[in-house]
């Protein structure tokens, strides 16, 4: 792939293995059969959702058969102990913090992320939070990982976003690089796919959002228990930014795709780390580094500004294109709004809206009218964050309207509306919780 919109043709963030087939069809009575004969821009329905059918075990739901799922939960009617399950599904959400209660039109939307999250991280080995549950989807990537740490942290749900951050500290190299994803219960990637700098910014954001949520001593002991990912976390920003003007080698980010030119999700991700590293490190005495990282914070953030937001805040440096990563360099990811940040959120959102309502990538993605839910919770996220709570309110009630018939976030949403490719996508499910936080934190 290379010049102009081919660079970008990716068939999906995450279906597409280096030469590798487009998709997965669930098929009837547990089979599968494979996608290649449908337009390869206008991918299917690959399930319902996911649903339990033990404490520790799940299966995906056939496109079209909600029916087989329990109303109101993420349990399959044929489970073994299908009504203890969704007591204990229930109980879960019963438990949840005050403010995903009382939210009026959005009760049901806070519902679906929780429980889109608890069944994706139920009994799952470790704390390894996976993607989705579709074969090409049942990875952990970082930054997934780290909304869903901060997501089930501000929803009253600590135990999970700790061990989910656990995970993610026993998987990082020594080096501070995170893989690209990682098989379940293992630090150990499932092919060859570059390792990608933006993780070592965005666990050490998480961590953060996960110690607001505790009480103080508890609080503590966690950035005590990741003094290793800390440390190593932000020793490789500082490494990868001790360059000349303080910005990084070029690093596949969220789009998935290989790329020559430094971009936006890269950065962003680092500068969020950075932002709150020096209060964590401070913490549990790791001064030295604490004071490097502010510095280097601000380095970083004036050399972002020249190379990215005097240009409008594109997706590359010396590019033109917007794309979703602008969500990133504004709160609550960054401390503040950058200079023109906000005015470059809604002038990317009417440069990515798509047909069905929702938004691409970027604007330099491929014209396939295909709306992706993860970039629109972030842009929701980033307005609701910014105080634009009509924005943020008119992207939720458009996720809302465009979940599965289970009630799960899809990945994608073709131009007629029709949700498509995987579901649940935990990304998805943890951004709208996050944003529904930022516009709630009281209800209840």
């Amino acid at each position: 792939m290379s010049g102009g919109k081919d660079r970008y043709r990716p068939l999906s963030r995450r279906t597409v293995l280096r030469g590798g087939v487009a998709g997965l069809v669930v098929g009837g009575a547990g089979g599968a059969t494979w996608w290649s004969e449908r337009r390869h821009d206008q991918p299917p329905l690959y399930a319902e959702s996911v649903a339990l059918t033990s404490p520790t075990s799940r299966e995906l739901v056939q496109a079209g058969r909600a029916d087989l799922i329990l109303p109101g939960s993420r349990v399959m009617r044929s489970a073994p102990q299908a009504a203890a399950l969704r007591s204990d599904q229930q109980r879960w959400l019963s438990s949840s913090a005050a403010w995903t209660r009382g939210l009026g039109g959005f009760d049901d939307l806070a519902r679906s992320a929780l429980l889109d999250l608890h069944v994706l991280t139920s009994g799952v080995t470790g704390g390894a939070t996976v993607a989705g549950w579709s074969p090409r989807w049942r990875y952990v990537w970082p930054r997934d990982a780290s909304a869903t740490a901060s997501a089930l942290a501000v929803a009253g749900h600590p135990s999970e976003a700790v061990a989910t951050l656990g995970y993610l500290q026993r998987v990082q190299r020594a080096d501070g690089w995170f893989e690209a994803r990682y098989l379940p219960g293992t630090d150990e990637a499932p092919d060859d796919r570059a390792r990608q700098l933006d993780g070592s910014g965005w666990v050490v954001w998480a961590t953060e959002q996960v110690r607001r949520s505790l009480i103080p001593p508890a609080g503590l002991e966690l950035v005590r228990s990741m003094r290793t990912l800390l440390k190593r976390s932000v020793g490789r920003i500082l490494i990868s930014t001790n360059t000349p003007d303080f910005l990084p080698a070029p690093s596949p980010d969220y789009w998935e795709v290989d790329t020559d030119e430094l971009t936006l999700g890269t950065v962003a991700p680092l500068l969020a780390g950075l932002g709150v590293a020096p209060g964590l490190l401070t913490a549990i005495g790791e001064t030295e580094l604490a004071a490097a990282a502010a510095d280097r914070h601000d380095e970083l953030a004036e050399a972002v500004s020249k190379a990215f937001g005097a240009h409008g805040w594109p997706r590359e440096k010396g590019g033109d294109d917007q794309d979703a990563a602008i969500a990133f360099a504004l709160p609550p990811f960054a401390r503040t709004a950058p200079a023109g940040a906000t005015d470059a959120l809604a002038h990317a959102a009417g440069r990515m809206i798509r047909p069905a309502g929702g938004l691409a990538p970027g604007a330099g993605w491929k014209d396939d009218g295909i709306s992706w839910t993860p970039e629109t919770a972030a842009f929701a996220l980033a307005s609701a964050a910014t105080g634009d709570r009509a924005a943020a309110q008119s992207r939720l009630r458009w996720l809302a309207a465009h979940r599965t018939s289970a009630g799960s976030f899809p990945e994608k949403v073709l131009d007629d509306g029709s949700p498509a490719a995987v579901a649940p996508l935990s990304w998805t499910a943890a951004l709208v919780l996050l944003t529904l936080h930022q516009l709630h934190p009281h209800a209840g």
